[in-house]
């Protein structure tokens, strides 16, 4: 039963894991990067659909974003869209593409990033920690486990604890040196 318990806890903590992921890949570090626009959602003929599923992403001059929907009717709600996800970018539309430049980042927004990649990172560890809660708690409450297991279950989520706590941190810290990095 407490295999179980941790197997369970791991697929957990690499999903806080890869959450982490898709949250610092929308962070702008300077360079314009498609996985920016990973969180915008259209309004496409009703329904919220991902950018990248009506339109192509492309990366010019590093530091140009250009989004060139399949369905030219849709340009419009591309822009909006792209508005109201709050990237910081104001997108230029010429009538066939919408382009968004990715200005060269300032002393003070790289600090306003790093404080926002360290907030992200703590977000997650703090989703860690519960998971090794509920499973301490589940581990406890088992009744067919005898002292010596339920010892080693508990020792066990502790080591799967740490090794994704500095899983974390080891991202959080790549990030902040990319965003850093001028």
């Amino acid at each position: 039963m407490s295999y179980t318990i941790v197997e369970t806890s791991k697929e957990k903590m690499e999903k806080q894991l890869q959450h982490l992921q898709e949250e610092l890949n929308t962070i702008r570090t300077g360079m314009a990067n498609s996985n920016m626009l990973d969180r915008v959602n259209v309004d496409y003929y009703g329904s919220p659909t991902p950018l990248k599923q009506i339109a192509s992403i492309s990366v010019q001059e590093g530091r140009t974003l250009v989004i060139k929907p399949y369905d030219p009717s849709s340009l419009k709600g591309i822009e909006k869209a792209c508005n109201e996800a709050d990237l910081g970018i104001a997108p230029i539309n010429d009538g066939t593409v919408i382009r968004l430049s990715v200005p060269q980042l300032t002393g003070d927004t790289r600090k306003e990033m790093t404080k926002k990649v360290s907030k992200i990172a703590e977000e997650v560890r703090i989703g860690i920690r519960n998971v090794r809660r509920d499973a301490n708690d589940a581990i406890k409450k088992d009744d067919a486990l005898n002292e010596d297991t339920e010892k080693d279950a508990l020792n066990e989520i502790q080591k799967l604890t740490d090794t994704y706590i500095k899983k974390v941190d080891d991202e959080a810290d790549k990030k902040c040196k990319e965003v850093l990095k001028v």
